[in-house]
């Protein structure tokens, strides 16, 4: 498989660090493929070298499926797994669960590493991976250290400084957002006549003091006004609700269900199974509202999500983009038939979005985009070297932001919808291979490598992307906007295509088509004389396939809804 321009840049910057310093960290969101980034650095820092890694992660799903993915950037570097119920470290790379590895007798037996790679790297700080960090540097004092996290800034405030003094590169959300690997938010700062009251509550050591919030926030009239927003704004839609204590929860989802709107909770106290069952109802749609604390802010995903409440403030901006996050996920087709997903609607009733900046008011996309080494600054208060777009560092988390620009921005949201439109990342451009625009009318695209092929394609006023390979029926990539649907289709092509194939096909651009490729096009293509053998391919695979994607997009195009 091959990673996106972006993740290669991450890898680079990734890998640049490492070779300068004992450690770094790397911050990418959801959706920006932190596994398969995570595998690459890792790949090529001990691939072509007689040396051992260890990945670690705290769940046993997550080990899984970090060596699967794994297995697919790194097909030839041998893998092993110490867990619960396999020890072993007879790979080069091993996959290790944070709860066993750090009892004192699966240390002990442990070889020396040259790298550790700490997934979800914010529990970096926690005793257990402190115990297996210190374990790594006694035996091999230049062992390096690379974690990866989407939200670096700890609860407890405890800043990660005594694992990393460095950050390699943060690939933001607005990025992703503006790529079409996830969905744009549409953010709502409404005012209930709480924001005064709000901005009093005390902070305790992990955020503010949400007894006090409960107090402020957990009134009928409040939640009424919740609901009718609600219905204005966002009726029908998939959506998660966060609160600031579970009564609080209990009572926004009450009054939702009294509203005749199918509403559940989740609460850590509920039992596994009860939470599962709960779970599988909103995955099949049968609840359509979920309220919850804290539950589901990490490890949880159901992409039809598309409606985020935020009843309570956070004082970290990860906080608040964990929550908004849930919502931004893009739709496979396959796993969710008929459900069209354009954007994601977020009715903020705190101050989050005041304090913080909207998420699409936060992206600066300078710096982050082009080649070579990242712009830093250091920070001022434990002066780790950091991106420079950062507002909060990553490391102590520190606020980067002068109290007179948060006055600003306050005025200038007002509590109304913001306005601010996101600048498409063009794939077209960016993109390892060449989209073809097979008839000149722009509602048609397609890019070709040797085993697969991806295109997009316009039809009554939607777009709809379509991929297909060897030995595999074609399928339905996505449907929604341009961004989405390019993005879905050039992953598609990334993930079954190789970096040898993608620069033999891009040497087809300059070479006009053969014979034999002229014999399989209509006569107005053969009139083209400056046909290329690239297009000449494309225009091919389009008319071998011409059947299959009509039908995927026509069985699609009637069912469609929205996921609303």
């Amino acid at each position: 498989m091959r990673l996106r321009p972006r993740q290669k840049l991450f890898v680079e910057r990734s890998l640049a660090a490492l070779a300068t310093r004992a450690n770094t960290l790397g911050i990418a969101p959801t959706g920006a493929g932190k596994t398969i980034m995570l595998s690459a650095v890792t790949g090529e820092n001990i691939g072509n070298r007689d040396a051992k890694a260890c990945v670690l992660a705290h769940r046993d799903e997550l080990t899984a499926q970090n060596r699967e993915k794994f297995g697919r950037v790194n097909p030839a570097i041998t893998t092993s797994v110490v867990d619960a119920t396999t020890k072993s470290w007879g790979g080069q790379v091993t996959f290790a669960m944070v709860p066993t590895l750090a009892r004192e007798g699966n240390l002990a037996a442990m070889p020396k590493l040259d790298l550790l790679v700490i997934d979800e790297a914010h529990h970096a700080v926690a005793d257990s991976y402190r115990r297996i960090i210190d374990h790594v540097r006694d035996a091999n004092p230049d062992a390096r250290i690379f974690g990866v996290t989407a939200t670096p800034n700890r609860g407890d405030k405890k800043g990660l400084r005594a694992v990393f003094d460095n950050v390699a590169d943060q690939v933001r959300l607005g990025e992703l957002i503006a790529s079409g690997h996830l969905v744009p938010p549409r953010t709502f700062v409404i005012d209930v006549g709480v924001q005064d009251k709000l901005r009093a509550v005390r902070k305790t050591v992990s955020d503010f003091d949400m007894g006090e919030v409960a107090e402020i926030m957990d009134r009928a009239p409040i939640t009424e006004e919740v609901i009718r927003h609600w219905q204005e704004k966002a009726a029908g839609r998939p959506t998660v609700v966060f609160c600031s204590t579970v009564a609080h929860a209990a009572h926004v989802a009450e009054a939702f269900n009294a509203a005749g709107i199918p509403t559940g909770l989740i609460h850590g106290d509920l039992p596994g199974e009860e939470r599962r069952n709960i779970l599988a109802a909103v995955a099949a749609g049968e609840i359509r509202v979920i309220t919850n604390v804290a539950v589901l802010t990490e490890g949880w995903d159901h992409p039809p999500t598309s409606c985020v409440v935020l009843l309570r403030p956070s004082s970290y901006k990860s906080t608040m983009i964990q929550m908004v996050g849930r919502g931004l996920r893009t739709v496979d087709p396959a796993e969710f038939p008929g459900v069209v997903k354009t954007d994601c609607i977020v009715l903020d009733f705190g101050t989050s979005s005041l304090t913080h900046g909207t998420l699409e008011q936060d992206v600066d996309l300078d710096g982050s985009t082009g080649n070579g080494e990242a712009p830093t600054k250091t920070c001022p208060e434990c002066e780790a070297q950091i991106p420079l777009a950062c507002r909060e560092c990553p490391i102590c988390g520190a606020l980067l932001v002068e109290e007179d620009e948060l006055e600003s921005r306050e005025g200038e949201l007002g509590g109304a919808l913001s306005g601010f439109v996101m600048t498409e990342i063009d794939l077209l451009k960016r993109s390892s291979f060449s989209w073809v625009d097979l008839f000149g009318s722009e509602d048609a695209l397609m890019a070709t490598g040797f085993t697969a092929w991806g295109g997009i394609f316009w039809f009554e006023g939607q777009w709809y992307a379509v991929g297909g390979r060897k030995g595999a029926k074609t399928r339905l990539l996505g449907i929604g906007e341009r961004s989405v649907c390019l993005a879905q289709a050039d992953d598609w092509l990334n993930e079954h295509e190789t970096d040898e194939s993608a620069f033999k096909t891009r040497g087809w651009l300059s070479q006009p088509a053969t014979d034999k490729q002229l014999q399989y096009l209509s006569p107005a293509a053969r009139s083209d004389y400056g046909l290329t053998r690239y297009k000449a391919s494309a225009l091919m695979t389009f008319t071998f396939n011409k059947r299959e994607i009509r039908g995927l997009i026509m069985q699609a195009a009637p069912t469609a809804r929205e996921a609303a």
